[in-house]
């Protein structure tokens, strides 16, 4: 069987860790419906071209997660890492986004 492949980069900023994970066919490609717009960009989840288990595993170090594709959607839901009611669709391709809150003293 074939592994999955998904688009993924990694932010490092102000000590939050942005990791945006995209479908593989989904690169570069823009839906709209009702008013919103999902642009799925090459700067922001083109970085590296990797398997989705290998996005996964970054994707559990996060402290905020935005996600769109099938492929990737369904493995975050697996994982425990997104709740399927946290899901919209646009245009029929799935997003979510997920915010880690840790408490800092």
């Amino acid at each position: 069987m074939q592994q999955v492949m998904v688009y993924m980069k990694i932010i490092d900023t102000g000590g939050e860790r942005i990791v945006a994970i995209c479908d593989e066919d989904l690169l570069g490609k823009k839906f709209t419906e009702r008013g919103l717009v999902l642009h799925i960009n090459k700067n922001f989840y083109g970085e590296e071209l990797v398997p989705i288990d290998y996005a996964m595993d970054i994707a559990s170090t996060a402290t905020v997660l935005n996600l769109v594709g099938r492929n990737t959607i369904n493995e975050a839901i697996k994982r425990g890492y997104i709740h399927p009611e946290a899901i919209i669709e646009i245009s029929g391709i799935p997003h979510a986004q997920a915010i880690k809150m840790v408490e800092k003293y």
